[in-house]
């Protein structure tokens, strides 16, 4: 076996870290992140990305390990585009439909006044808390089906009161639910 000389292995050494250096350069400028972005056009929408038919430009994990699989996005190509186009018209067919549905959905939650008798203690402090799921479920029970996941509550209710509860029926359109929290009678 030879010896390697040490001249020779930090030559060596040096010009290997050189070349990562130049790779790791050539990743963070601006060309470099062009390269690892990717453009695609969306199949569904996207929350803080886009709705059906845009064209977006996502980092290229995100598109290769999220949007692409789940079937949320394809890449931009000619015949892809050709495709979206033929159905964009559609498309905001569809979306003018479901916000349409969407804002006569949110007329009717806006116009119900949900009371929730709940079990107090001293201080008209709650035993337990009103949740999401409460709030969805009252919902329910008066024929407007949501879902637990629709309820944007920022923090669990704990005290008797008026509240008033945003809904989430699609990304354009939201109602607000007045709800009234008051003492189960035994």
């Amino acid at each position: 076996m030879e010896e390697v000389k040490n001249d020779d292995f930090r030559y060596a050494a040096d010009h290997r870290d050189l070349g990562m250096e130049r790779r790791a350069a050539a990743r963070f400028t601006e060309e470099g992140i062009r390269k690892m972005a990717k453009e695609l056009i969306l199949l569904e929408d996207v929350k803080d990305l886009g709705q059906v038919g845009d064209i977006v430009k996502v980092a290229d994990g995100y598109a290769r390990n999220y949007l692409v699989p789940r079937k949320f996005a394809v890449a931009v190509n000619k015949g892809t585009l050709r495709q979206v186009e033929a159905r964009k018209l559609k498309l905001q067919q569809e979306r003018a439909e479901r916000l349409a549905v969407a804002q006569a959905l949110a007329a009717k939650i806006e116009a119900l006044d949900i009371t929730l008798p709940m079990a107090v203690g001293e201080n008209d402090k709650l035993f337990g808390s009103v949740s999401s799921q409460i709030i969805a479920d009252a919902v329910n029970a008066q024929g407007i089906e949501i879902a637990k996941a629709d309820v944007e509550l920022e923090d669990t209710i704990r005290e008797l009161g008026e509240y008033t509860v945003a809904i989430k029926l699609s990304s354009e359109v939201k109602a607000n639910l007045k709800i009234k929290v008051t003492k189960k009678e035994d």
